[in-house]
């Protein structure tokens, strides 16, 4: 390894200091506050009427004062001569088990006056309906269960519903649970509480393992009862199998005709089916094509061969109505995954550009792409970019033209506009090329800022990253650069994907340090999920990272322990994906990736803020690292793997933005509620100065000869300056 000369470390380390013993006293002022990007507005899918003169779409907005969140179902005009017109309410936003919402569907019926949509309000989920104009809201559905799907008829008439259970018996399945005990069995959620402590459809409620972690409520298997309401009425019967809404065609249908199916849309008139296939993706190198079936029993498939549609990354079709046009997104990595749509004609072949963006058009969702409602004439597209939140906006499906029909963060966006962001490209020492949006530091002096990054997937309106944890734009104001970079591939090599996220920020840090953009002893970085592992493998692997945050545990011994309950699937995917086997059949693939292995090469500070759900994964390496004053740790209770309640958002957001001004500018919020955090960190870094001075005195005292020297430690005039990052630094060089 190359030597680098004392005083290069000593300047170093005395950078990484960090001014430690100065700190500023002025009361924080924020043009985004994290309040705001919690309490920011989201949107549904946006549907168009069956006239394509009107979109029906409901908006999510959350309150930190009552911690919940108000849904709203609005309708609007397609050519924007009027505002949108609330139709009704749309109760408590449903969630999957992972946190993330279900997308909320309307429904129009076939005359243009109604929308159907399933809501929970009142503690049961029912199909409401709203009129167009407004004037009537009301539940279409009754009974003592709740609703699990529906779908209306042609000619809509009738309403059919699925239920499952009654609320009774969920509640009795349960409470028998809590008095006679809870069996253990591969279906238990080990470590985390049992009796209604996560939320399935928006009620707290006792939880089992369905598909490997994710988590469905007590009763999931309870088959689903169908039943039909006369909308005219008002009389309900049963359905009969035969009755049943048919199935809608999934890829597996096709399977045997057309393979690698990954999106597909069916033309309801015609029954042609437009779809794109995807090969290749698990080795990081995608091909996709899109083509069109005539028919479900046809054998002839109709390929895109037009330049628009050969080698694109294309990401969702739907049919044009009317049409023998399909309409197409095309979301490429190099753009930072930033969409345009096209048009191609099943009939011609001729494929053409209609839109392009900085951001999705499908910004509605938060880990992938959303949909545009569509008409013959436009679509109505959920649009949103790193700077600019999500909003309402018509595109014209000839001319491209595009129109904001609805732009409930208008005043988010104008203070969002303030703070300079750009899509930043790079390639690493292999030619692998990266994406990502940087938010560039206010800054003070000439100072090169300190850096944050966070690792995973960064489309859209970025906020706080994947998992949504870190205020990019906030902590950006208050002088700290931020840098979301998206994962260019997946790779089921576990060594290759985090060494690629790994080679991924230490490309960043060196091209950004090049350039006199950021202080390259000053690097934060934190993630959830896939960016946690990276975030703790750049740790154990790299000297870039000053200090860390974690929202999510990494793979460890205690998750190996209790997720070998699950049995074979389990084990399975530990093979697959970490190349794992039992801690005493792989030690080496272990020694690499398990934080447990490596306590002493995580020499940074580390904020864990765990939900409830899976912080026990993270007690082997967690519970050493406090006991040394090198973690601090949070659980947040009856959260999954994304924490959605707004308070627990905002006390991340804020807890964030203190940690890493805290180690990366010396900076402590004066608010006297906060003392004792900062007086727990100060203790950490107290003790990881002590080890960094430690460290640098043993050096000095030793000579090449490997003989003691007699000579004094003069590090301790810099003792109060030292932190163990610096020491790690040092230690990695000597």
């Amino acid at each position: 390894m190359m030597s680098v000369p004392f005083y290069v470390i000593t300047r170093r380390i005395l950078s990484l200091g960090l001014l430690l013993s100065v700190f500023a006293a002025v009361p924080q002022a924020f043009a985004v506050s994290p309040q705001q990007l919690v309490e920011i507005a989201d949107f549904s899918s946006p549907v168009v009427s069956p006239d394509g003169m009107y979109v029906a779409f409901r908006v999510s907005r959350a309150s930190i004062e009552r911690n919940t969140y108000d849904t709203v179902w609005y309708i609007q005009r397609m050519d924007g001569s009027s505002p949108p017109q609330r139709v009704g309410d749309g109760g408590f936003p449903l969630r999957d088990s992972a946190g993330i919402p279900v997308p909320a569907t309307a429904v129009w019926s076939p005359d243009g006056r109604w929308v159907y949509y399933r809501a929970r309000l009142g503690g049961r989920i029912d199909v409401w309906r709203a009129s167009i104009n407004g004037a009537a809201a009301e539940r279409v559905t009754g009974g003592d269960a709740d609703v699990r799907g529906f779908a209306l008829s042609d000619d809509g008439k009738v309403l059919k519903y699925s239920i499952g259970p009654t609320r009774e018996d969920v509640a009795a399945a349960e409470q028998s649970e809590y008095d006679h005990g809870i069996h253990v069995d591969r279906s238990t959620p080990l470590g985390q509480p049992l009796f209604r402590s996560g939320y399935t459809e928006g009620r707290p409620t006792t939880q089992r393992l369905g598909l490997m972690f994710n988590r469905i409520d007590l009763t999931a298997d309870v088959p689903d009862r169908w039943k039909a309401i006369d909308l005219a009425s008002g009389a309900v019967r049963d359905l009969a199998p035969s009755e049943r809404p048919p199935k809608v065609l999934e890829a597996s249908d096709l399977a045997k005709r057309v393979p690698h199916i990954w999106k597909l849309a069916r033309d309801r008139k015609s029954g042609r089916i437009a779809l794109v296939t995807r090969t290749g993706a698990r080795a990081g190198r995608p091909r996709i094509e899109l083509a069109m079936l005539p028919s479900r029993d046809a054998r002839h498939l109709v390929k895109c061969v037009a330049e628009a549609c050969v080698g694109k990354r294309i990401s969702g079709v739907q049919w044009r109505p009317g049409t023998d046009e399909v309409i197409f997104t095309v979301t490429p990595y190099d753009r930072g995954f930033a969409q345009s749509i096209y048009r191609w004609n099943v009939d011609t072949g001729a494929a053409h550009l209609v839109a392009t963006s900085s951001g999705l058009f499908g910004g509605e969702k938060r880990w992938e792409p959303g949909t545009c409602g569509v008409s013959s004439k436009a679509l109505a597209c959920v649009t949103a970019n790193a700077n600019r939140p999500p909003r309402l906006e018509r595109v014209d499906l000839q001319t491209g033209a595009r129109q904001v029909l609805f732009d409930p963060n208008k005043a988010l966006a104008q203070d969002l506009a303030k703070i300079p962001t750009q899509l930043l490209r790079w390639t690493d020492a292999k030619g692998r090329t990266f994406t990502g949006q940087l938010y560039s530091a206010r800054r003070s002096g000439n100072t090169p800022p300190p850096l944050f990054i966070t690792y995973y997937w960064c489309i859209g309106f970025v906020r706080g990253g994947a998992g949504d944890e870190w205020p990019l734009a906030t902590m950006a104001e208050q002088g700290i650069s931020t840098l979301c970079i998206n994962s260019p591939s997946f790779s089921p090599d576990a060594d290759k994907r985090y060494s690629m996220g790994q080679s991924a920020v230490e490309s960043a840090v060196q091209l950004l340090a090049s350039e006199g953009r950021i202080d390259r002893s000053k690097v934060g970085m934190g993630g959830l999920s896939f960016g946690s592992e990276v975030t703790m493998w750049t740790l154990i692997h790299s000297d870039v990272i000053t200090a860390a945050s974690m929202a999510s545990p990494t793979t460890s011994f205690m998750y190996y322990l209790l997720g070998s309950n699950i049995g074979k699937p389990f084990l399975s995917l530990l093979r697959t994906n970490w190349q794992l086997g039992a801690p005493d059949k792989t030690p080496a693939q272990w020694q690499k990736i398990s934080p447990t292995l490596n306590l002493d090469k995580i020499h940074a500070p580390i904020l864990m803020q765990f939900p409830e759900q899976e912080y026990m994964f993270a007690l082997g390496y967690a519970i050493p690292l406090m006991l040394s004053h090198r973690a601090d740790v949070y659980v947040f209770p009856n959260e999954p793997h994304n924490k959605f309640q707004p308070r627990h958002k905002l006390a991340v957001y804020v807890r964030n933005l203190d940690w890493f001004r805290f180690w990366l500018q010396g900076y402590e919020d004066p608010d006297p509620t906060r003392a004792a955090q900062y007086a727990h960190w100060r203790t950490m870094r107290s003790s990881m100065c002590q080890e960094a001075r430690n460290t640098l005195c043993d050096r000095e005292h030793s000579r090449a000869d490997g003989v003691p020297s007699s000579r004094p430690c003069t590090s301790r005039t810099f003792s109060g300056r030292f932190c163990r990052a610096a020491a790690k630094a040092l230690k990695r060089r000597s």
